[in-house]
């Protein structure tokens, strides 16, 4: 037998056995489920699942019969990012836990400008007469509900506002001041623990945030009657 008869059939041999192999292979075994919560402790919520129910508690703990629990307002977290780190923060010690979300006016700063004077022709010419007199820093509104005013600047700070208006008025202009107001979302989590549990120190730290006690109420965190 020549070695050429002698590779081929090695060569079958070996396919036989693979094919063979696959035949008898075990399954591969089903991928493992995630641990049950563990008793007591609320499950997480995701938060876009939360925002498409609106105002939703998570699932509450068991109160151990006898415990005595206080409730806070946290907030205000001026994030969904933020408010999602203090909602997986506070989880673990929460019996019961939500979050709200409420609209507030935020200051943004000061607006210094001239009104319209009627025309767009007229709101150039006092454009030049500012440039006439050394000033560049200003642009005249040309489309919306301020077209044809005159934009002097907008400042953080209400007293660099006043000079503002002090400058161009005494160069025999009238301008004005107008705050600057926006609508911005902001989140409130609405906490219920063990009286005297150290809920704060996994929270962390946050600008501007604060907890203050509230009545542990159904209504107030969301159970219902």
């Amino acid at each position: 037998m020549s070695w050429i008869r002698i590779l081929t059939l090695i060569v079958l041999v070996m396919n036989i056995g693979i094919a063979a192999w696959w035949s008898v292979r075990p399954a591969r075994p089903p991928a493992s489920t995630p641990e049950r919560e563990e008793p007591g402790v609320p499950g997480l919520v995701l938060l876009s699942e939360l925002e498409q129910e609106g105002s939703e508690s998570m699932p509450p703990a068991v109160r151990p019969p006898g415990v005595e629990a206080s409730c806070f307002e946290v907030g205000p977290f001026m994030t969904q990012v933020d408010l999602r780190r203090a909602m997986s923060a506070l989880a673990t010690s929460a019996l019961r836990i939500q979050f709200r979300e409420s609209r507030a006016i935020v200051r943004r700063g000061y607006r210094v400008f001239i009104r319209s004077p009627g025309s767009r022709e007229a709101a150039l010419d006092i454009a030049r007469s500012l440039s006439a007199r050394g000033l560049d820093d200003y642009y005249v509104v040309t489309a919306g509900s301020e077209q044809d005013t005159i934009s002097l600047g907008v400042y953080r700070d209400p007293q660099r506002a006043e000079a503002r208006l002090r400058e161009i008025t005494a160069l025999g202009f009238e301008p004005e001041i107008e705050p600057r107001n926006d609508e911005q979302a902001q989140f409130w989590i609405d906490l219920e623990v063990e009286k005297d549990a150290d809920w704060r120190h996994p929270l962390g730290g946050y600008a501007g945030v604060s907890a203050d006690a509230i009545p542990c109420s159904a209504e107030q965190l969301g159970e219902s009657p």
